[in-house]
């Protein structure tokens, strides 16, 4: 099959299809690695499977921030699902190629869902602002229409970053060699791989994509500034403990997820390797999704009783 093919009588050629070169060609190291990839993807699909049926079916569950999280969970199973099980198939088969079309649809579920989950995260510091700082008022902060709008910003944030980003990336040339240097179609490894200028779309991910990054990052620490202000003024201390470990699971997942993110997508590229990047990638693409029900549930009483009367109902 052609790979490459030619543009009229020009010397140019345009690519057809992609070759994702992954991790490894040690037959026992890719072994190795789709265990550990296919475990991981299985946890992740489990985990956050049951954040989603535990909010559904308990009532003591059913306020925004469990609103929220459920989403957050079922963009995490999405999110995921854009590079994982491709990810698994080369590991498996050996067949590393990937459509033109294909490629460029899993750029843009990749970015669209990335966004979408940066701007989820907003909206749950939101919440817990809104929980700590505004009790009394928290139901008209976070009522039922002020949460679907949230999400449908969310989506609609995500989807234009992605449409912007996919249709600049797929207008570029790419001559001469398919091969990307990494495990799925990502923004860096395709300018990196064009023959085309690349300045603008480089300049547009770094204005917009990350822009979007850095504002939502700025938000939520302002949203934690406010917070921690409240936390101290209260008197009691078992009152800022409890108020302090609603935040941890929180700031723990938003640590991981933009640290990972602006690192790959706002440090200048010549700062990093390509083998860095995969791994850093693995991080916000498989391992971060896998963490999170982990993170939001062990310290969480509401989803330790959640589980409990779950369980107690499947029993009797």
């Amino acid at each position: 099959m052609d790979f490459i093919k030619p543009l009229g009588g020009q010397n140019q050629t345009s690519v057809t299809e992609f070759v994702l070169l992954g991790f490894s060609v040690d037959p026992k190291k890719q072994s190795l690695l789709f265990a550990f990839g296919l475990s991981v993807y299985l946890l992740t699909l489990a985990g956050n499977l049951a954040i989603i049926i535990l909010i559904q079916i308990d009532q003591c569950l059913q306020t925004p921030m469990y609103f929220l999280l459920g989403n957050l969970s079922f963009i995490e199973i999405c999110y995921t699902s854009t590079t994982a099980p491709k990810m698994l198939w080369d590991l498996t088969l050996g067949d590393k190629t990937i459509s033109f079309v294909g490629c460029a649809l899993q750029l843009y579920f990749f970015v669209t869902l990335g966004s979408i989950e940066c701007v989820l995260l907003i909206a749950m510091a939101y919440d817990r602002y809104a929980a700590i700082c505004h009790p009394l008022h928290y139901t008209l902060l976070m009522s039922q229409k002020i949460c679907w709008g949230l999400l449908a910003c969310s989506w609609a944030i995500g989807n234009f970053n992605s449409m912007v980003n996919t249709a600049l990336v797929f207008s570029l040339d790419f001559c001469y060699s398919n091969e990307i240097d990494h495990f799925f179609c990502d923004i860096p490894p395709l300018l990196k791989l064009s023959c085309s200028d690349t300045s603008v779309s480089q300049m547009v991910t770094f204005n917009l994509s990350g822009g979007i990054m850095i504002v939502a990052f700025g938000l939520i620490l302002l949203s934690y500034i406010f917070i921690v202000s409240s936390v101290l003024k209260m008197r009691t201390a078992q009152g800022r403990s409890k108020a302090f470990s609603i935040c941890v699971s929180h700031l723990t997942v938003v640590s991981i997820f933009y640290g990972t993110l602006m690192y790959t997508y706002i440090c200048p590229s010549s700062s990093h390797s390509m083998e860095q990047d995969r791994l850093v990638a693995v991080l916000y693409t498989i391992i971060t999704p896998m963490l999170n029900p982990l993170i939001y549930s062990l310290r969480n009483k509401e989803v330790h009783g959640a589980v409990q009367r779950a369980l107690s109902k499947y029993r009797g």
